[in-house]
């Protein structure tokens, strides 16, 4: 239960960090707002390349695999 936890922890920040980037991303260019909705879709795009180098492979995550809630449990 607590990897699990952890693991919504673990999208749930990513996914506020991608959409807060976006945000600052259109007020420091002084862009309309729209634009930061492909902002984040290209940070989540560069967070799961990052994960797919350097967490468990097969998966999105950034945790390591002991804390993985997909790595296997034997």
């Amino acid at each position: 239960m607590q990897k699990l936890v952890l693991d919504l922890a673990e999208r749930s920040a990513w996914t506020g960090a991608e959409a807060a980037l976006g945000l600052a991303a259109v007020g420091l260019a002084d862009i309309p707002v729209w634009w930061a909705a492909p902002i984040a879709l290209l940070a989540a795009s560069a967070k799961a390349w990052v994960a797919g180098r350097l967490g468990r492979k097969g998966t999105a995550s950034t945790l390591p695999a002991a804390k993985d809630p997909a790595t296997p449990a034997f």
